[in-house]
């Protein structure tokens, strides 16, 4: 820290940084009164990222440049170049439903960029003291044998044969990109200590730099669809996953999991509550009627009765959320596609 006088709260690393999630991210620490530098895979993202950012703030914003980030290193020039950091947000990982080579594709970029990440922090950023990494809910949840209530202390099942089955080849990348990150800590004794956000599907307005509609994020498609009349003749499958949260209290979950002490050394798992489909169509349609001809009138609600429930009490506890609900995350979401959608 030297003898300077800091003017905000503390610098932090965002990774990832064009992403939804790490857009809001870096929206609440900008607030919060945090420098921020996020990285980018090249320099147009990069401005991007802080072109969208409000302009009182964008003093507070910088970004540097890094390529892919399972290579080793790849991370090592930021800490020795840039001037010290006070705290690393990881939230870049692979999501891509396309895998040709799952090693390649999910599980290097993972394990590799988790790991590697950490052991630049310890090499090259004494000053760090604590990683937030987000995680995922994927980490937790065994969709063979569901748990009746799932928390912090589940962890999903899956081992590196699994990352062959493609349908579990994302679920085996986080598990196993977590659990490299907490033995990491626990074997390194590094100078910082841990945290991971363990979010659902996560729902909530789209981010300002969006550069169209096709680059949103998945578990937002099917606010998007139904939006565009893709759903018109009837509604998709909800499964899997019944359990969303909004992308405001995951990034309030980083912010608090960063400024909250007792938050070092804890898994949160963060989950807003249950939906269905048919519940995303009557928000819709019930808030937007402008929008009822783009959704059908499906009155089956393919919701599970015996429904897996969710202990989020941790987060509440540790981290304060106070979690937004269901019909404010979809009427939000519809209002940023809306908004955005005359100039796309």
């Amino acid at each position: 820290m030297g003898s300077c006088i800091k003017s905000s709260k503390g610098k932090v690393l965002v990774t990832g940084g064009s992403g939804f999630i790490a857009s809001h991210i870096i929206d609440v620490f900008l607030d919060d009164g945090f420098e921020v530098v996020a990285t980018a895979r090249s320099d147009e993202k990069g401005r991007s990222i802080v072109n969208s950012a409000p302009i009182s703030q964008q003093k507070n914003l910088s970004y540097v440049l890094v390529g892919d980030i399972s290579e080793d290193g790849a991370f090592d020039s930021i800490f020795k170049t840039e001037s010290a950091f006070d705290y690393v947000v990881h939230t870049a990982s692979p999501y891509t439903l396309k895998v040709q080579d799952p090693i390649k594709d999910l599980l290097d970029p993972a394990i590799k960029g988790t790991t590697g990440i950490l052991k630049s922090i310890k090499a090259y950023a004494p000053t760090v003291k604590r990683v937030v990494i987000t995680s995922s809910s994927a980490a937790i949840i065994n969709t063979l044998k569901h748990a009746k209530v799932y928390d912090e202390t589940h962890w999903a099942p899956w081992t590196l044969e699994d990352i062959h089955i493609p349908k579990r080849a994302y679920e085996t990348s986080k598990v196993l990109s977590e659990k490299a990150a907490w033995n990491f800590v626990k074997t390194e004794q590094p100078n910082f200590d841990l945290a991971t956000i363990n979010c659902t599907f996560t729902f909530g307005p789209v981010q300002r730099s969006l550069p169209s509609l096709d680059a949103m994020n998945t578990s937002n498609h099917r606010i998007r669809d139904m939006v565009q009349g893709k759903m018109k003749g009837g509604l998709l499958p909800t499964l899997p996953v019944f359990t969303f949260v909004d992308v405001r209290d995951v990034a309030q979950a980083h912010l608090k999991a960063v400024t909250v002490p007792e938050a070092g050394g804890n898994r949160f798992y963060v989950v807003g509550g249950h939906f269905s489909n048919k519940r995303i169509a009557d928000v819709i349609r019930n808030s937007y009627p402008e929008l009822a001809g783009q959704i059908p009138e499906d009155s089956h609600d393919d919701f599970p009765t015996d429904v897996y429930e969710f202990d989020n009490s941790k987060s509440k506890r540790i981290l304060g959320l106070d979690y937004i609900g269901l019909e404010k995350s979809v009427k939000d979401t519809v209002q940023s596609i809306l908004d955005r959608s005359w100039r796309l």
